[in-house]
Parts: C-alpha cells; structure tokens; sequence
C-alpha cells in the first residue's frame, strides 16, 4: 500500500462520513425515518443498496475462494437474479400494500402474532450466527493479507492485523448505522455499490491482462473449471445404487461437489427465501414510497446481481491461473508443489490478487471496494436487528412508546449488536472450517420460511396453526442438523472423524445440505398443509388483500399501473441474460 492507495482510502471515508452527516441532519425522530428512510428511497437507491447489502464478505472471502477451489459452480447462486424479479412481481405489491416495518410483522398480518415472534426470534440468532460471523471473519482476512504489519498493543497485549482488521470494521460500520438509520445505510451503499463495481472490473480486466486474455486464462485451467453442471456422483466413484444399500460407501451420494441437481431444483429454496422475504434485503424495497418504486428497484438489484459472477469468481480463477503459471509474485501460496490448489489458502484469492496485479492509486480504490463491501453487508445486518428488535419485540411490549422511545431502543440495539459482533471475534479466529459450515447454515433456517411467506400468499386455506406448526417443526430440523454437524465441522476433541461409519448420526452428519434443505422444505409444507385442514379456516376478514385469491380489483388494477413495458422488458433482458451465462458455462 503506498501513500497514493491510502488518500484514496482516506478519501472514501471521508465521503462516507459526509453522507452519515448528511444522513442525520434529514432525518426526522420517527420509526419511518430511521428504520425505512421516510419510505422515499427511489429506485436506484433501492436497488444498489439491495446490491450491497448481497455484496458482503461471503463474496470478497468465500465467493472468491470458492472460483479458485471450483470455478463457476457457484455461479449458480448469483444467476439467482431472477428471483430478485419475483420479488418484485409477485411479492411487492403485497408488502407495499400492507405498509410493514418486516417481514415477521407481515406474517402476523396473514397468521398470527405468534408466527411473528417466532420468525423474529430465528431471524436474530440467524444473523448473529452468518451475517455478523462471516462479516468479521473477512475483515480480518482482507487486513491481514493486505496489512500484514498491521498491529496495535494494548494494555501489554498485541493484536495482529486480523484482529485490527474486524474491530475497526464492526466499529467504524456500526457507528454510521447507530447515528444515521436507514438513510445512512441505503445511501452509502448506493456509493459503496460505484466503488465496488468499479473496482472488481478493474481488477478483472488486470488480472486477465497479466493471464494473457480470455483465450490464456482458460487454457491454463481444467475445462471443469467452466462447467456450471457438475455431476451427482463424481467423477472415479463406482457403483450405481450399490452404494446405498452399503452405509460405508453412501458418501459419494452425499457429498457431492455442488451436483446439478442440488444446485437446479434445491438451491432455489434457499434463493427465493434470501432475496424475497428476508429482512435483510427486502427493508430496502420497503423504503420505497410507491410499488412502482420498489418493482424497478428489484429489477435493477437483479441486472446488478449478474456481475459478481465476472467480478469475483472469475478473479479467484484468475487468481489460481497466476498462481499455476508462475506469472505473479505472491500468489503462490494458494497452490502446492503439485500446482493444486490449498483450499485453507483460497479463501485469501481476492485480496492476493489485488496485491499482485493492480497499480498503485487503483489498489486503493479496489481496498476500498473491499471495505465498502465488507461494510455494507455488516450495516445492513446491524439495521435489520435493530429494526427486527424494536419493531417485533419492544414495541410489542410497549405499545404505547412514543416515536423518539422506538428510534432510541433502535441505536440501543445497533450498539448492543457491535458489541455482539466484537465478542464474537475470538470465535471466528479460533475456529477452523467455519465458513463452509455457515454456508450450510441458510440452508437448514431458510426452507421453513420459504414454505410459510410462498404458500401463504398462493393458498388461502392455511392458517395460523399450519404455519406456526411448519415453522417449528422446519426449524427443529434445522437445528438438529446444525447440532449434529458442529462438533464434526469445528473439530471438537473427539467428533474429528466424524461419527460411527453407516450410524443414524453418520447419515444425517453426512446428506449434502441442500438435499437436506428439501427434506425440511417437503415436511414444513406437508406439516403446514395437514394442520391447516385438520383446523378451523382463516377468517375472510383476516385474508384481504393478503393472498392472491382475495387481492381486490382496484388493487389489482392499482397495481397494474405501476409498471409498463419497459419494466417487462428490463426484466425479460435480465432473464435473457442469466440463460446466456447457463448456456455459455456449460462445459
């Protein structure tokens, strides 16, 4: 980092700092402006803060490593941009019609206060347990690869850059997310997504350059390493269903390298749950003042959601090809003698190759990207506790709290979040596997929610005690799974090989986790459905303009004006587009 990259750096903080000042200033002492931005946020703002919210560490750490260790199979979770267009076709005018502060307050619209307590609740220890984790986790990574000298002693005790690193992003984020609310979020994400964007490309463009162009950067990988549609056994497994009938050797069934299937028909459930009926990404859309507003808003989040396939994972496989090929200094650390790839040291691809490839003065503005990512996922997660906690539990608690008591308990929250987040440090530091185990995390938590916010706005006929009954039951085996899978993933003093070869504990330690998602999501529905008619039917009063079977025709045709042909054709551009990547990655 020379002095030229730290200006740059200086200077992206003192923009943020000017937006939080501005932020406070507009603000207003009400629960609407601090939690939802006085719902007058436009289109653009909505949409790119919806994409930086997504842009987090999962991307700069793991979505990055994830290029180099497999190449393009984790595209598929970004070509979930379509389901940003459900959101804003199907979803919206549902939300924006009932006026919520969240999305648990919406499910106690439809079914009752006590599905609304419940989804707060998964939803808090959810985002304590990935977001927040995962944030801390690649700040310390980026500071520590980037900064390695970096240190600070106190009290006797030296810190390293790690350490340094994920304390002065949880602080520096939470100290513009407790002052300015919602507005400050939304707006510095909206700049936080320019840097960010600009950034990554620049340093697609360099690393390609240094590679030899697009024709020298394939040919210095497997042509696997482009193929999106891995296969469900894979490749030198014998057997066909023998294996199943012999526990020893049901592994190859299991844990498959992101298999087709898994990836199709299961990875959706998680993707329709994150991107329209998560707090964390749909509070940007309720900030919208009009359904018009938040549909285009959702459409342009999905024209951003495409790059982060050629911004971050075709970086990490840059990365790998330097590496292999000798043609940057600093980059072999990722690979062996062998020229494979060392999985523990992929996670470090991005920033290595920030490092080796880009200029000084662009290298700033590439950290900064990095930074504004890293801050922009944890600011969106601080709001979304804030506004979960004092919107779903304190006011309902105190239901006659004035405006300024609801905008207080929200930076009491923000603050005590920050604090949750630095006592969490030691844990991310000291844990060995973490990040793939959190991955598996929003697979088992989101199927049960997916199933209640789909099923309920399609089938009139659910009730409260369907609902309430999926969502127990769906979370149960989601915790169990988790608790099952802990010991083995963190390598707890005797659960290092795992469990007993063809045990119940083995089976269940060892279902690829999006097979198992679908299991949650197949028995949350079926509870949902079975308790629903064996109980009494929904009031009529209770469903209107709740489901699609009672929406009204002056909002429906309220709702009709809100879009014209341009938001179809953007959308359709949107669809073309992600069916090109799918043809074009494909072997």
């Amino acid at each position: 980092m020379a002095t030229l990259d730290w200006l740059v750096i200086v200077a992206y903080f003192a923009l943020l700092a000017g937006l939080t000042w501005w932020s406070i200033r507009k603000n207003k002492d009400t629960a609407d402006d601090y939690f939802l931005a006085g719902r007058n946020l436009g289109w653009m703002v909505v949409g790119a803060s919806i994409f930086a919210s997504n842009i987090g560490s999962e991307h700069l750490v793991g979505l990055a490593g994830s290029g180099a260790t497999s190449g393009v199979a984790l595209a598929h979770y970004e070509l979930h941009a379509w389901c940003l267009l459900v959101l804003g076709w199907v979803f919206v005018p549902f939300y924006i019609r009932s006026r919520v502060y969240t999305m648990p307050e919406f499910l106690e619209r439809r079914f009752s206060p006590s599905a609304r307590w419940v989804l707060s609740l998964i939803s808090l220890v959810a985002y304590v347990l990935t977001k927040l984790a995962v944030g801390i986790f690649a700040g310390g990574v980026v500071f520590g690869t980037l900064m390695p000298e970096l240190q600070i002693t106190v009290l006797g005790t030296t810190y390293g850059s790690f350490w340094v690193g994920s304390v002065l992003v949880v602080v520096l984020t939470g100290l513009y997310t407790l002052l300015g609310g919602m507005r400050a979020v939304a707006y510095t994400e909206a700049v936080q997504t320019v840097i960010l964007v600009a950034g990554s490309l620049l340093l697609t463009v360099f690393g390609l350059e240094k590679i030899g162009g697009w024709s020298g950067f394939r040919a210095a990988l497997d042509p696997d390493m482009f193929n999106l549609w891995k296969p469900l056994i894979p490749a030198g497994v014998e057997g066909t269903w023998a294996p199943v009938k012999e526990a020893g050797r049901m592994a190859w069934y299991f844990n498959s390298n992101y298999p087709w299937l898994g990836m199709l028909f299961c990875a959706p459930i998680v993707g329709l749950w994150y991107w329209c009926t998560d707090q964390y990404i749909v509070q940007r859309t309720l900030g919208a003042p009009t359904e018009q507003e938040a549909r285009r808003g959702s459409i342009f989040a999905a024209c951003l959601k495409l790059l982060p396939v050629f911004i971050f994972i075709i970086p990490g496989m840059i990365a790998l090809a330097l590496a292999r090929t000798g043609k940057a200094p600093g980059l072999e650390s990722i690979v062996d003698a062998n020229g494979q790839v060392v999985r523990s040291a992929a996670q470090a691809a991005y920033p290595l190759l920030v490092q080796s490839v880009m200029p000084i003065g662009l290298r700033g503005m590439v950290v900064a990207g990095l930074l504004a990512a890293l801050m922009s996922s944890l600011a969106g997660a601080f709001n979304a506790c804030s506004t979960l906690f004092t919107m779903d539990f304190y006011q309902q608690l105190r239901p006659k709290a004035t405006q300024h008591q609801l905008v207080w308990i929200g930076r009491v929250a923000t603050g005590v979040m920050v604090i949750v987040a630095l006592l969490w440090i030691p844990v991310i530091q000291g844990a060995k596997g973490l990040y793939e185990y959190l991955q598996g995390v929003q697979g088992y938590l989101a199927p049960p929610i997916f199933a209640v916010f789909f099923l309920g706005v399609f089938f009139r006929r659910l009730n409260a005690k369907g609902c309430l009954s999926a969502l127990v039951v769906g979370f149960l085996l989601g915790a169990f799974r988790l608790a099952i899978d802990t010991p083995v993933s963190l390598g707890v003093a005797g659960y290092e090989g795992g469990y007993a070869t063809g045990s119940f504990l083995w089976i269940v330690n060892n279902i690829y986790f999006q097979y198992y998602g679908v299991i949650i999501f197949v028995v949350s529905a079926a509870t949902m459905f079975v308790v629903s008619y064996m109980t009494e039917a929904p009031a009529e009063e209770q469903l209107r303009g709740l489901t699609y079977a009672t929406v009204t025709a002056a909002h429906r045709a309220e709702s009709r004006r809100s879009w014209n042909r341009w938001d179809v054709v953007s959308s359709g551009a949107v669809l073309v587009l992600i069916l090109a990547a799918y043809l074009y990655f494909n072997g």
